[in-house]
């Protein structure tokens, strides 16, 4: 599934070369907010490494975990409404 939306990424990437992305890493509230922190940098990064590779790197302007801190459920909440913390979003530079 996350192959699906690389792919897609960077074909419009590739049909706007003006454009530029910063990719976000988020976190449920489950553990320490420094592991959290790691983790959702690297969920960033990972994305970041996938574009690179796809060759649309240059439009990416950065990457950056932001942990949990703005993650929407409890760290007790059912799984099924955790899992929607956990997530990379990218927001369009011009």
């Amino acid at each position: 599934e996350s192959q699906k939306q690389i792919d897609n990424l960077t074909a419009i990437l590739k049909a706007y070369p003006e454009v530029k992305l910063k990719i976000g890493g988020y976190t449920d509230k489950v553990g320490d907010e420094a592991n959290n922190k790691k983790l959702s940098g690297d969920r960033a990064t990972s994305v970041k490494d996938a574009l690179n590779k796809a060759g649309v790197g240059a439009q990416i302007t950065g990457a950056e975990g932001y942990g949990s801190s703005f993650a929407k459920y409890a760290a007790d909440a059912p799984e099924a409404d955790r899992v929607k913390d956990r997530h990379v979003s990218v927001s369009v530079r011009l």
